[in-house]
């Protein structure tokens, strides 16, 4: 039973109206109100974002997990993924269902779990959902509850930032939702607040298609905010959320993209610098500089496989500061085991409204604090995987450099002096991601090109 849905890296993705069906979903609800029964739940939410029919799917779940005698919760209108999981926790409620694709093409739809922690369902967890899936959902059906919290997770938020040091920023703050569910957020925190921060939004009115790109905050699906930002000077401060609104990325007045393990690298020192404590942990495809600059203010690493949930294990099982992923999916201590753009955007303003210097420079600090530099880059193929990693198990010399060993902790890791290559399908998309780290952009780039040259020479 089962066997055509299967969830991957965050859940389950499936195309819309092929995979992705009301019946498909009633099966996974289904299958999820049992667990939480069987568990001793009473209480679950449901929200959704912005993609298509996501409201519908949403009523569905709700109305499905009501019928099997659950207390269901549904968020009204379209919010992002850390709000729902907010609202889990604020309720106290015994687990969540998030409607969302995340960073999906617009014809995906999927469903996150949630557990009580507020953060992603963990491992085991997933496991016991995906083992009760059956051939046919329940067929009785129940009310759901409307549920509101947008007040007091801005009132949430508003106890882990400096108010007074964002009042202090004096120039405009950009931020491009993509068309996906973060949209309107940071605007009306700094409403609730009474801080009164000139916010100009791009694409902030909710689109199923995202405006024509993959809800993904990368430079080729940023070209607008780009633009936008390529006149601008500091302190003009420009971020992207992704579709669900969990995950961040920066851009730098000139048109530069900030990719995330700057990102990850500055919010880690930021939060060492506010006296906060605990370790880091990151997932496999994390630069090298987040362990070194750990190094460098004395705080533990753990490396997870990719996927948050493992993440929030780590949270959950000990003292965490800080925990991401190369994604732009970053948690941090004292909110929840979860990933927030939203908070991590205003986290972000707040280091550079503290220090008085804007991102780029707070990360060249990094960069002369752990004595690296740091270039990085990404390439998803669609080719087929069945048996590839198999295959590259000999780490083979590429840009010039000479092997220096192997990791496979997730996919399959090619290490050299000062570079690595990561070679992995991804648990969201029929696609090979390879990624790669070195010291100049130049041979990353090289990486990048004789990596996939390799691969498609691999492929039958």
């Amino acid at each position: 039973m089962g066997e055509d849905i299967r969830f991957g890296t965050d859940g389950w993705r499936g195309v819309i109206a092929r995979d992705f069906t009301f019946f498909n979903l009633a099966r996974v609800a289904t299958a999820y109100g049992r667990y939480l029964l069987a568990k001793g739940g009473k209480t679950v939410v449901v929200g959704y974002d912005t993609r298509f029919q996501a409201q519908a799917f949403a009523e569905e779940a709700a109305e499905v997990l009501a019928g099997l005698g659950l207390k269901a919760y549904l968020l009204q209108g379209p919010h992002p993924t850390p709000m729902l999981s907010f609202a889990v926790r604020h309720l106290g409620a015994d687990g969540g269902l998030m409607l969302t694709a995340s960073h999906n093409p617009p014809q995906y739809l999927g469903v996150k779990l949630k557990g009580p922690c507020g953060g992603s369902a963990l491992p085991e967890e997933v496991k016991g959902v995906e083992a009760l899936l059956p051939e046919a959902p329940s067929e009785t059906r129940g009310r759901a509850e409307p549920l509101e919290v947008r007040t007091a997770y801005y009132e949430h938020l508003k106890g882990l930032l400096d108010l007074e040091a964002l009042s202090r920023f004096p120039g405009v703050l950009y931020h491009d939702a993509m068309g996906g569910a973060g949209n309107s957020h940071l605007s009306a925190f700094l409403r609730h607040v009474g801080l009164a921060l000139e916010v100009r939004e791009l694409h902030n009115v909710p689109h199923p298609l995202f405006y024509g790109v993959n809800p993904e905050p990368l430079p080729k699906n940023l070209k607008t905010l780009l633009a936008v930002m390529g006149p601008e000077e500091a302190p003009t401060f420009a971020v992207a959320t992704d579709g669900d609104g969990d995950r961040i990325a920066a851009v730098l007045p000139g048109g530069r993209f900030f990719n995330p393990h700057q990102v990850f690298a500055v919010l880690l020192r930021h939060l060492h610098a506010k006296g906060l404590s605990g370790g880091v942990v990151k997932n496999f495809a994390v630069s090298w500089i987040v362990d070194r600059l750990a190094e460098r203010l004395g705080l533990p690493v753990k490396t997870t496989p990719i996927g948050f949930k493992w993440i929030t294990e780590a949270f959950l099982k000990g003292d965490v500061l800080i925990g991401g992923e190369e994604s732009g999916g970053i948690g941090v201590k004292g909110h929840l085991p979860e990933r927030d753009g939203i908070l991590n955007a205003l986290l972000l303003l707040e280091s550079v409204a503290r220090t008085g210097k804007d991102l780029a420079t707070q990360f060249r600090e990094v960069e002369a604090l752990t004595g690296l530099t740091h270039a990085y880059d990404r390439l998803d193929l669609e080719i087929p995987t069945e048996g590839l990693l198999e295959k590259m198990r000999e780490p083979r010399p590429l840009a010039g450099l000479t092997p220096r060993g192997l990791e496979d902790l997730d996919g399959i890791k090619w290490v050299y002096e000062g570079a690595w290559v990561l070679f992995r399908p991804s648990g969201t998309e029929p696609l090979l991601r390879i990624y790669a780290e070195a010291t100049e952009e130049e041979t990353v780039n090289a990486l990048l090109k004789e990596a996939e040259a390799l691969v498609r020479s691999l492929v039958p």
